[in-house]
């Protein structure tokens, strides 16, 4: 027999393997059940894992796959998970550049079985901003399942700060164009029109907070004026 929060849990996580293929951080595990602590997921996803519902998959950071649901769960949605999760993780793939924030995207409408072609902007880094480098050579070919209406572009991943949302070195990360975010979102955040990088959004007061997520890095306070948003994030590549 699973607890409440455990089957919350099992939900949460089959749920957002299937939408997108990566299981979700303990942040978000957290903040989904309410609890105050990760303390408390580890010892929900111990408990998930020691009666056979999900498995932890080697050498890869923030990895979780369900291996099968309550018998009043249907198994048909973990047949779709892991159909989703092989699609997206199919897909991965790593492009190296330089970041230009003036150039056009791609304006598309997507389509499942197609893939598009996007402007591969360059490096943004998710450690120490760095200066933005013109290069408009670049171009990566993305499923057209990983976006949605809109203009959209690609960008190299360099530095380690966004582990714990499992996004690593060597990543190619999706970004939708857009001026302004949520609160929580990830986003290409342009600094002082010099510095890009890739943080968390976070508004206190009058003031911006680009968040890290990795405790080895210390979150960054600008005034508003400072920071212009160049997109947020919608999509992940990469190859094992």
């Amino acid at each position: 027999m699973l607890t409440r929060k455990q089957r919350e849990l099992l939900k949460f996580i089959q749920e957002r393997l299937a939408d997108t293929g990566i299981s979700p951080s303990f942040d978000e595990m957290k903040e989904a059940l309410g609890l105050k602590s990760k303390s408390g997921v580890h010892r929900l996803i111990t408990g998930l894992e020691e009666r056979g519902f999900i498995k932890r998959l080697p050498h890869r950071a923030r990895a979780l796959d369900v291996v099968r649901l309550p018998e009043d769960q249907t198994a048909k949605a973990v047949q779709v998970t892991r159909a989703v999760g092989e699609e997206r993780r199919a897909a991965l793939n790593v492009i190296r550049g330089d970041f230009t924030p003036s150039l056009p995207g791609a304006i598309v409408a997507a389509q499942p079985s197609s893939a598009l072609q996007l402007p591969l902007y360059g490096k943004i880094a998710a450690g120490t901003p760095i200066e933005a480098l013109r290069d408009n050579s670049n171009s990566v070919d993305v499923p057209a399942n990983l976006l949605g209406r809109g203009e959209h572009y690609a960008l190299s991943v360099e530095g380690d700060s966004m582990v714990d949302a499992g996004i690593h070195d060597g990543d190619t990360v999706v970004i939708e164009r857009c001026e302004t975010a949520e609160n929580g979102t990830i986003v290409v955040a342009l600094i002082d029109n010099s510095e890009v990088t890739l943080k968390r959004l976070r508004r206190k007061g009058d003031s911006i907070a680009l968040e890290p997520a990795n405790p080895a890095h210390k979150t960054r306070i600008f005034g508003p004026d400072r920071v212009r948003i160049q997109g947020r994030l919608v999509g992940l590549m990469r190859r094992y």
